[in-house]
């Protein structure tokens, strides 16, 4: 009897893999959560207004961790969040960054794309489907290293 390898057989069959966490910017801006809940609370009891700003902030961290998507790619299909598809109704990938990405999230942007963006992470990847009875034409994907993430794809599409 062979064992599964720690970490399971899908870790050693991963073509690409990325967390978006959220930045540290966000966890410091987020932190204002703080004085605020406690320019409410002191008022009313120093303890209470201490607890609550450190419990609201705890919860907040919480939910950006546990909000974090998830980018695979795996040799027939590319998950980003909660969301797959098969490689082969893959049409094309591009990666874009700095304005050109900024153009794809805003202007630029189809209503029936879908969407997996993050504002903290500036690069995007758009993707192309060749599924004529799919409504959504493509799909944006915040990612902090597209060109990894195309090579990733292609990697898939080829094999």
């Amino acid at each position: 009897m062979t064992q599964n390898p720690p970490g399971g057989p899908s870790t050693l069959t991963k073509l690409y893999s990325e967390r978006i966490w959220p930045s540290a910017w966000v966890f410091v801006s987020t932190a204002l959560v703080i004085p605020a809940s406690l320019l409410v609370f002191l008022p009313i009891n120093l303890f209470a207004g201490v607890i609550v700003a450190i419990v609201l902030y705890a919860t907040v961290v919480l939910v950006l961790v546990a909000t974090s998507p998830l980018i695979e790619v795996l040799p027939g299909e590319l998950v980003a969040g909660r969301a797959r598809v098969p490689v082969h109704l893959i049409a094309g990938v591009t990666a874009f960054r700095g304005e050109e990405a900024t153009l794809q999230r805003g202007r630029l942007l189809d209503a029936r794309a879908w969407l997996l963006i993050r504002g903290w992470v500036a690069p995007v990847v758009k993707i192309d489907l060749a599924d004529a009875s799919d409504p959504t034409p493509y799909w944006i994907v915040s990612t902090r290293t597209p060109d990894a993430l195309v090579a990733a794809i292609d990697t898939a599409r080829a094999v």
